[in-house]
C-alpha cells in the first residue's frame, strides 16, 4: 500500500463500494454471492417438499451433497480454465450455467433430474463465488479489499435469516419449482451484463498444465465427508471421514513434491504464512459449523418453539455480519489483533455453548437461555471479526501470477472446513448420548460433548492467528515503518 492508501484505509467505509464508480462492479459480484448464499437456504427449506411431490427420498441427502462438490469444483475451474478466457468470460459461463441447473431442477419430473440440475447448479455457483475474490483486486483499490469481504460476509448473514423464510414461501406443493424458475431470469441477466459493468482483467495466470490428480482427490474427499454427514450408521460415518482424510492427504502430499500445482505457492507449508491464513480460514469454518445441532439442542433442552429455534440459531450469521462491518475498518496490526481476537472469542463462545446450551431448561429460563443466545451471537462475532482481514491477506501473500489459485482456494477451504466440521460434530453428538441413551440426559450429554470438543480446534486459530501477528510485526520493523 501506498503513504496515501494507508492514510486513507482507516476512513474507506463498505458504502464506498457503492458509488457511482464502483457500484456496476459490486452489483455483479455481490449479486454473484447473493444467488448461491439465497439459493443454498432456500433449496434446504424446500427439500422436504420436492420429496413429497416427485419422490426420491433415499436420494434426499444428495441434493445438497452434490451441490457442495460441484461447487469445489466450480471455484477451481476459476484457475484452471482455458487459456485465454478471462475472468469476464468465466463470470458469463458461471451465470450461464448456474441459471441452466436451476431450470433443469424447476423441470425435474423424479429425483435423478433434480440431482443432475443440483450438480450443475452447483458448479455454476462456485464459478460465481471464487470470481467475488478474483475480481477484488481487479474492482476495487486495495484500501478496499476488506470492505468488499465484509459485503460478502453481510449477504451470507443476510441468506441465513432471510433465505428459510423464502424457502417457506415455496414449501405447498409443487410450488417449489418456482424457487428454481426465479433463479433463471436473473442468472441470464447477470451473464449479459457481465461483459459491460465488470472491469477488464488481465489473464496473469502462470502457464502450467492442470493438477488433474490433485483435483480428483480433493473431489473424493468433498464427496466422502458430504455423504458422511448425512449417514447415521456410526462405522460407516467413521470410515467416510476417514477415507476422506486419507484423501486430502494424499492431495496435499501431491501438491507440496510437485511442480503443477492446485494450490498457490507454500499454501501446503506451515512455515509460510499463507498456508497459516488457510488453516485459519479451514478451522474458524469447522467451528461453526457445530452450529447444525443448535436448534434441536434449543427444542430439546430449552422447550423453545422451531420457529424461535431457527431465528436463535440465526443468531451466529447476525453476529458474523456485525462483526464484519465493525472490524472492516481496521488496518495493520489492528487487522491483526482482530483475527487474534476473532479466534478467541469463537472459542471461548464455542465453551460457553458447552455450559449454557447443554442444560434441561424446559421452561425456557432466560438465566440459562440468555447467556446461550449471548454465546450463539458471539461464536458468529469471532469468524466475521477476522474473515475479511484474512482474506485480504491471501490476495497480499501470493504473486499476481497466483492470484486466481489464491481466490479459488479460500471457496474450496471453506467448504472444506464446513463439511468436515459437520461430518465430525456427526460422529461427537451421536457417540455422546443423542441416539443412545437419547432423551434429555443424551442430550445434555451430546451437547456438552460436541461444543467442548469443537472448541479444542480454537487453540490451533489462536496460535497460528498469533504467528501471523508476529510476522507482521517483525516486516514492519525491519522495513522501519510504523506500527499503526
Amino acid at each position: 500500500m501506498t503513504s496515501a492508501d494507508q492514510a486513507a484505509a482507516p476512513q474507506s467505509s463498505v458504502f464506498q463500494l457503492f458509488t457511482s464508480s464502483l457500484l456496476p462492479a459490486t452489483l455483479m459480484l455481490g449479486g454473484g454471492v447473493t444467488l448461491y448464499a439465497i439459493e443454498s437456504y432456500i433449496t434446504a427449506t424446500v427439500a422436504p417438499s420436492i420429496v413429497r411431490d416427485i419422490g426420491g427420498l433415499p436420494l434426499l441427502a444428495w441434493v445438497t451433497t452434490l451441490f457442495v462438490a460441484a461447487a469445489v469444483l466450480g471455484s477451481i475451474f476459476v484457475a484452471m480454465r482455458p487459456r485465454g478466457m478471462g475472468l469476464r468470460g468465466a463470470y458469463v459461463c458461471g451465470a450461464l450455467i448456474f441459471a441452466t441447473g436451476s431450470l433443469i431442477c424447476a423441470a425435474a419430473p423424479v429425483m435423478e433430474v433434480v440431482l443432475a440440475g443440483r450438480a450443475i447448479q452447483g458448479f455454476g455457483a462456485g464459478i460465481l463465488a471464487a470470481l467475488a475474490y478474483a475480481f477484488v483486486r481487479f474492482a476495487y483499490p486495495e484500501p478496499l479489499w476488506p470492505k468488499a469481504s465484509t459485503l460478502y460476509a453481510a449477504i451470507w448473514g443476510v441468506a441465513t435469516l432471510l433465505g428459510p423464510s423464502a424457502g417457506g414461501l415455496f414449501s405447498q406443493g409443487s410450488a417449489w419449482r418456482y424457487a428454481f424458475i426465479i433463479i433463471v431470469p436473473l442468472g441470464l441477466l447477470m451473464a449479459v451484463l457481465a461483459p459491460w459493468l465488470l472491469p477488464k482483467a488481465t489473464d496473469d495466470r502462470a502457464h502450467g498444465k492442470t493438477p488433474a490428480l490433485q483435483i480428483c482427490l480433493l473431489l473424493v474427499a468433498v464427496l466422502f465427508v458430504s455423504i458422511a454427514g448425512t449417514v447415521e450408521h456410526m462405522v460407516t460415518k467413521a470410515a467416510l471421514i476417514a477415507v476422506s482424510i486419507l484423501s486430502i492427504s494424499l492431495m496435499l502430499v501431491t501438491e507440496r513434491r510437485g511442480n503443477n500445482r492446485l494450490l498457490p505457492t507454500g499454501a501446503v507449508m506451515l512455515a509460510k504464512p499463507v498456508a497459516r491464513v488457510y488453516l485459519i480460514m479451514f478451522a474458524l469454518l469447522f467451528i461453526l459449523v457445530s452450529d447444525i445441532y443448535i436448534p434441536y439442542f434449543l427444542q430439546a433442552l430449552h422447550g423453545v418453539t422451531p420457529l424461535i429455534s431457527g431465528y436463535l440459531t440465526a443468531l451466529v450469521a447476525l453476529g458474523w455480519t456485525i462483526a464484519a462491518f465493525f472490524s472492516g475498518s481496521l488496518t495493520g496490526r489492528r487487522a491483526s489483533n482482530a483475527i487474534v481476537a476473532g479466534c478467541i472469542i469463537e472459542a471461548l463462545a464455542t465453551v460457553f455453548l458447552a455450559f449454557f446450551l447443554a442444560r434441561d431448561n424446559q421452561m425456557a429460563s432466560l438465566a440459562i437461555l440468555g447467556p446461550a443466545a449471548v454465546a450463539m451471537l458471539m461464536m458468529g462475532f469471532g469468524v466475521g471479526l477476522g474473515w475479511a482481514h484474512l482474506v485480504t491477506k491471501v490476495l497480499r501473500l501470493v504473486s499476481s501470477a497466483e492470484q486466481d489459485k489464491a481466490s479459488a482456494a479460500i471457496s474450496t477451504v471453506q467448504s472444506l472446513g464446513g463439511a468436515f466440521g459437520a461430518a465430525v460434530a456427526g460422529v461427537i453428538a451421536n457417540s455422546t448420548g443423542l441416539v443412545t441413551p437419547g432423551g434429555i440426559a443424551g442430550s445434555i450429554s451430546a451437547a456438552r460433548w460436541l461444543y467442548a470438543a469443537m472448541a479444542l480446534p480454537g487453540i490451533v486459530t489462536i496460535a497460528a492467528a498469533l504467528t501471523l501477528r508476529e510476522k507482521a510485526e517483525i516486516e514492519k520493523r525491519r522495513l522501519g515503518a510504523p506500527l499503526p
